[in-house]
């Protein structure tokens, strides 16, 4: 899937696995998690919305080039050809097979002194870069029928 944060002016878009949905507080929710040092974070730090979106196989070389490379220092839409779509609720690309639109409701930051299962891998994180977790409310969706 793909993250993508921010507005008509300035937007930043990252390829992402981890994350879920479900009910909570009421509410139908997604979360997924952004590390601070990505691009991408201060995007979701600054927006009081955010878009998750999934694609088809044809579109798996633009997702590992939005995994890969840096919004810092490529133009993605440019080099992958995505081509966003803005929305009054948020930034997608048409490319996309379902976009789910998300209001931010709340954040936690990952602990490691609360990871219970010693086997947890936590090797991603030699630099102690934990994620930053993101809730929000499904406002809305789409989905491509072919």
């Amino acid at each position: 899937m793909l993250i993508t944060a921010g507005n008509r002016d300035s937007f930043n878009t990252m390829t992402a696995s981890w994350g879920g949905m479900g009910v909570i507080w009421g509410k139908k929710t997604c979360f997924c998690v952004v590390r601070p040092g990505r691009h991408t974070f201060r995007f979701m730090e600054s927006s009081e919305s955010f878009t998750l979106s999934f694609y088809d196989e044809p579109h798996r070389k633009a997702l590992m080039y939005c995994g890969s490379h840096s919004g810092r220092d490529v133009d993605k839409v440019k080099e992958t050809g995505l081509t966003p779509v803005f929305d009054t609720k948020g930034v997608y690309f048409e490319e996309a097979r379902l976009v789910f639109f998300i209001k931010k409701m709340y954040f936690h930051d990952v602990d490691p002194g609360h990871f219970v299962d010693p086997t947890v891998d936590t090797t991603p994180y030699p630099l102690k870069d934990y994620h930053r977790m993101y809730f929000g409310e499904i406002i809305n969706c789409l989905l491509r029928r072919n």
